[in-house]
């Protein structure tokens, strides 16, 4: 809801019947959200934010068991809708009545003056989340965001961490644009049929007997075909500690305040998934940005290994790259089963994007995360 409209006025038994999971109401105070479209993305899954629907959230958000982080108190107002008029008997429910019809045409009124704003026409995906305060963001909303960010120098860091329900436009050419968004869906596409090519080709050089580890000119280890899975799964294993430095050391490098440029790159790779966590076409790598880091995995392999085991262990990492990105967008959009092993991922992943953006860089797995003490304390949900 705009700050320049009136709000609108609600009684507790209007509060109460929206309780399902196609509209779901919740209060913090007299303060009204509508919070139907973040149930599939809440952390602690939907059935638990719908138990609490139509009721007073106040005591839940300051904990215990979880206190909630200024993030999720400022991401909540995003889905701000109204007051709560406690005092409101039966004889009042229509002056009420009357009052929001009042405020709904006041509203209307205002979209139409705000409707012609360029870059927004009347199908953009803009109009599917909630608003940005146009007139206090340190950026342009109306205007691509990538040459802008650079220009926060100082203030860039404490702005990306604050995350937003709002697509990102980048680029202003629709064709660069078009480049940085993929549908989860191809990732699968793209690189499935290359790590069931690859296994079977690894698997049957394997099963000829010809492939051995040679330790000396006069000594060497033959490499027999049931030893794959083992190659297949230290690929994966390596792939987990890949998956932790990247995110760690290069998507979360903390650019110099005085450098445009680096802070420009590093919104591109990371920082907008951060500022926009549930942007649907940008949770996933782009299959030429992903091909770099494949390539390099593949290149490095081959220096080490001989070639067959080095294959075999690149399928398996590569196997891994395709698992951790449909987690990650598992995720954020899924709702895994309380108490399993996704859910905790989820919950844990989330506290990474609202509060401890220095710490949990495991998506797949948090192993990584203890060894380099990055761990993010365990809390109930």
């Amino acid at each position: 809801m705009s700050p320049s409209t009136s709000p609108r006025f609600f009684t507790e038994r209007e509060v109460a019947r929206h309780s399902t999971k196609d509209s779901c109401w919740v209060l913090l105070g007299t303060r009204v959200y509508d919070v139907t479209a973040f149930l599939r993305m809440h952390p602690g899954g939907e059935a638990l934010i719908r138990s609490r629907a139509g009721k007073d959230l106040t005591q839940v958000m300051e904990g215990p068991p979880h206190r909630h982080s200024p993030n999720a108190r400022r991401w909540l107002e995003q889905y701000y809708i109204g007051e709560l008029d406690r005092e409101s008997g039966a004889e009042e429910v229509q002056t009420l009545r009357v009052r929001k019809k009042a405020s709904e045409e006041a509203e209307e009124k205002s979209a139409e003056k705000t409707s012609k704003v360029e870059d927004e026409d009347e199908n953009s995906p803009y109009k599917l989340c909630s608003s940005v305060d146009l007139d206090k963001d340190l950026v342009d909303w109306r205007k691509p965001l990538a040459w802008q960010v650079g220009n926060l120098r100082e203030k860039y860091d404490a702005w990306v961490h604050q995350p937003v329900d709002k697509p990102i436009r980048l680029f202003g050419n629709p064709f660069m644009e078009a480049a940085t968004k993929t549908s989860w869906y191809w990732v699968p596409i793209v690189w499935l049929p290359i790590v069931f090519y690859l296994s079977w080709h690894c698997y049957t050089t394997l099963a000829q007997g010809n492939t051995r580890i040679e330790l000396t000119s006069d000594f060497s280890i033959p490499i027999p075909k049931h030893v794959f899975p083992v190659l297949f799964m230290i690929g994966w294993f390596l792939w987990t500690f890949i998956e932790y430095c990247i995110h760690r050391f290069v998507f979360h490098m903390k650019p110099p305040a005085h450098n445009y440029y680096l802070i420009t790159l590093h919104f591109l790779l990371h920082g907008q998934h951060h500022k926009s966590p549930y942007d649907g076409s940008r949770l996933v790598f782009p299959p030429g940005l992903a091909s770099i880091v494949v390539g390099l995995f593949y290149m490095s392999l081959c220096k080490m290994l001989p070639e067959t085991i080095s294959v075999s262990v690149f399928v398996g990492g590569l196997g891994g790259y395709v698992v951790y990105d449909m987690i990650h967008y598992y995720l954020h959009y899924g709702s895994p089963k309380r108490g399993s092993y996704l859910y905790s991922l989820k919950a844990y992943h989330v506290k990474h994007h609202f509060e401890h953006q220095r710490s949990g860089f495991g998506i797949t797995t948090t192993f990584w995360d203890h060894p380099f003490n990055t761990v993010i304390p365990d809390e109930k949900f």
